[in-house]
């Protein structure tokens, strides 16, 4: 077993810190929360959870199994946690509309069921949620404690910035949240957020409430902020406000929807595909038959859309699926797709040419892409021409990026004779000789070997599965 290494983005809690070991997860509980800790799982409120499909399961590690962990640890902890790993790790930034309200809403619902056990969440951070396919999952098993009558709710800030802001930013605003979350990762402030919302929004009880007065007492010049602060915990907060607090922000946000038409291009790809439906099908037997080859634990759909070739994959028998892709129309109606039928396919955010980078703490807190851990199989359907053409990426830059990013996968290579790209090219000039099929296919077999290839249509559409594992084979 590997010796555990301490996880980049966990040492912010005093509580306690996460540890990688090998495949282990592991979570160390300090000896200063010991004692809430213990009445917290006596209570019967963590099994209760973990029943109910809200929060990560835990089983106390056997430190025999530990001895070296143990001795780096001392007697600096109370207890070493185990959780199950979770396929991927993704971030609010990441998420369509759907994901973050979802996400948002089991917060909210953690937080009421802690309170009926007489227990409260002491911070609200986004971060600790997660998705499993598309069920969202409360991870962070320390970030409770008992409750006392009265007690302030520390999270609140935390929630309206890392929640209910962006939430409102394009529910009000006709803003995504993606870009400004990933610019601020601690969320986006109620200053900010309350210059932008419409006059005629403004002035509602819950906007005034939660936005503009939450906006005003943050820069108040009136007092030090830390004197507010203490005179609102003073005030304290009696547990049946709070509790009506929580439900009436539930209320709010599962009312929310993205402001506008929630209309997508590639919504509806159906509409706007080049191919015929037989073609159609022979792109999913090729990519069903790709799947059942090759067996990948982890595959990433580049360009996911709605997710019918994540579907085709997972019934093919990889183990996980996360798409990729930058419509947030396609994206929710993919989540909503996976949610509903309970896949392991998790749809985010996210751009080829403009990725998830590291970032946050040395650069290492919150991982890009390339941290996310292995990925054995890609897909990557028409996509190429829109990173070469598009966004003049070289072909032999984009060949280099997928063989390095996984070791097999089937792309498509979508010529110039294909209306799509004839459409592309119609408002530039065509600088791309080197854009062909001939071209692709000798960058890539000089990477990996050509396992197989389909030519879809006349127009120029090809699949090529490719497999960089062992190219002397080739």
């Amino acid at each position: 077993m590997t010796g555990p290494i301490a996880d980049p983005a966990s040492f912010r809690d005093p509580a306690g810190r996460v540890y990688r070991a090998g495949e282990r997860i592991l979570r160390t509980v300090s000896p200063e929360i010991a004692a809430d800790f213990e009445q917290l799982r006596a209570s019967g409120l963590i099994d209760d959870l973990v029943a109910r499909g809200w929060l990560i399961s835990s089983d106390t590690a056997d430190l025999a199994e530990l001895d070296s962990f143990a001795a780096m640890l001392g007697d600096g902890v109370h207890a070493v946690i185990e959780h199950p790993r979770l396929p991927v790790i993704s971030y609010p930034y990441e998420w369509g509309f759907s994901q973050l309200k979802a996400a948002a809403l089991l917060h909210l619902d953690v937080h009421l069921a802690a309170l009926e056990r007489d227990a409260t969440l002491c911070d609200a951070s986004a971060y600790n949620v997660q998705f499993l396919g598309a069920q969202p999952l409360f991870i962070d098993l320390l970030s409770f404690r008992p409750y006392r009558e009265g007690q302030f709710w520390e999270g609140y800030r935390q929630f309206c910035e890392q929640f209910l802001n962006p939430l409102l930013l394009h529910a009000y605003c006709g803003v995504p949240h993606n870009a400004w979350f990933r610019g601020r990762i601690a969320g986006i402030p109620s200053a900010e957020l309350s210059r932008l919302i419409p006059l005629r929004r403004r002035f509602s009880k819950r906007v005034l409430t939660h936005v503009v007065l939450h906006a005003a007492l943050s820069k108040s010049v009136h007092k030090p902020k830390t004197e507010l602060a203490a005179n609102a915990k003073q005030a304290g907060l009696p547990k049946s406000r709070l509790v009506g607090m929580l439900t009436g922000l539930r209320s709010w946000i599962d009312g929310l929807a993205p402001a506008g038409s929630t209309a997508t291009y590639w919504g509806d790809y159906s509409q706007f595909k080049t191919y015929s439906d037989d073609e159609t099908a022979a792109k999913h037997d090729f990519v069903r038959r790709f799947v059942v080859d090759v067996q990948p634990k982890m595959l990433w759909d580049l360009g996911c859309n709605t997710g019918d070739f994540a579907m085709t994959a997972l019934d093919g028998g990889a183990g996980y699926v996360v798409g990729w892709d930058n419509d947030l129309g396609a994206l929710d109606i993919a989540f909503a797709r996976s949610r509903k039928a309970g896949t392991s396919f998790t749809p985010l955010y996210g751009d080829a040419c403009d990725p998830t980078p590291a970032q946050g703490w040395a650069e290492q807190e919150r991982a890009g892409w390339q941290g996310r851990g292995a990925v054995d199989a890609v897909l990557a359907l028409a996509l190429i021409h829109h990173l070469a053409i598009t966004n003049n990426v070289p072909l032999e830059a984009i060949v280099s990026w997928l063989v390095d990013l996984a070791p097999c996968g089937v792309v498509e290579f979508v010529g110039k004779e294909d209306s799509q790209v004839r459409g592309m090219l119609g408002l530039r000039d065509d600088i791309f000789p080197d854009y062909t099929l001939e071209g692709f296919l000798n960058i890539l077999g000089g990477r990996a070997k050509i396992v197989e290839r389909l030519s879809l249509s006349p127009g120029g559409r090809e699949l090529v599965w490719y497999d960089a594992r062992d190219i002397s084979a080739g």
